[in-house]
């Protein structure tokens, strides 16, 4: 492993719990089917906006100024064991990279609760960063060469079944965390499945 790719929601964080409560608030308002939120997860704004919400810009806008007011007041906490597995990598040369789905407006609220999250990572990639979203692998392709690495030589750490299909299709060898779905339905899409870091050495 010369890099390690990380998600960000469900992989560095156990914010998607938080998530799901305020998306199943939204589809079950607007469709009513709560059930929708879960099919979104891995998915940027923007595809959410232009497969449920496409030409609607004044709900576009109000969806987006209430999620910008819940993530005012998420709980950033890491997955168990995070913070040391990461520091860990970085003193034996591996580079660390997050490679999220989230923009920057989101990321400005986490480095406000979490300041200290910067020190985990040589490079942070956000949906400004890429061309194309997950399940494409554009993000974990760009990821890999911030570094001037080859996918094949990074390892890709994710939850969602979008971002592990980009992870698999970039060519990256990859680590799916069992916190957002089961162990049992994200283990065709990864190479090994893990509950936490502290299952890793």
């Amino acid at each position: 492993m010369k890099a390690a790719l990380f998600d960000l929601d469900g992989v560095v964080f156990n914010t998607e719990p938080q998530y799901t409560v305020f998306w199943s608030e939204i589809f079950k308002e607007y469709f009513n089917d709560a059930m929708i939120a879960q099919k979104i997860k891995g998915s940027t704004l923007v595809q959410i906006y232009d497969h449920y919400f496409a030409g609607d810009k004044k709900t576009q806008d109000e969806i987006t100024r209430r999620l910008d007011d819940f993530e005012q007041h998420m709980h950033f906490d890491y997955i168990k064991g995070f913070p040391e597995y990461v520091t860990g990598l970085r003193q034996k040369g591996v580079k660390t990279a997050v490679v999220t789905s989230s923009n920057k407006a989101k990321m400005a609220a986490v480095y406000a609760k979490c300041p200290e999250m910067k020190q985990y990572f040589d490079a942070i990639l956000t949906s400004e960063d890429f061309a194309e979203s997950k399940p494409s692998p554009d993000c974990y392709l760009r990821g890999a060469a911030r570094f001037g690495y080859e996918a094949k030589d990074c390892t890709v750490f994710e939850d969602s079944f979008n971002g592990l299909k980009a992870g698999r299709a970039s060519g990256a060898y990859v680590i799916g965390l069992a916190t957002t779905n089961s162990a049992d339905d994200i283990r065709q899409y990864c190479d090994k499945v893990i509950s936490d870091y502290t299952e890793l050495r």
